[in-house]
């Protein structure tokens, strides 16, 4: 399986690459949410990561795009913001 993780903290995207090849998943990394999009857009992806909060474009941005393209992969949204 492949995974994009959209995330600017390196670490948190580090740890969370680590974790998902520790289980055997490809995983590409895109720090900003433009750079995520176009991922996105060239790649097949089984999940995508996404951090809400993004420079460029943010990860609520970044999923309505995919979903008016019809693009349909299961996205787990990422968030250190209360209440949401």
């Amino acid at each position: 399986m492949r995974v994009l993780v959209v995330e600017d903290q390196a670490g948190l995207a580090d740890g969370l690459r680590i974790g998902f090849e520790a289980e055997g998943f490809a995983v590409d990394i895109a720090t900003n949410g433009t750079d995520g999009l176009w991922m996105a857009r060239e790649t097949r992806f089984d999940v995508i990561v996404l951090d809400v909060m993004l420079p460029g474009m943010s990860g609520y941005s970044v999923c309505r795009e995919l979903r008016a393209e019809g693009n349909w992969v299961p996205i787990l949204m990422l968030t250190a913001k209360s209440g949401e």
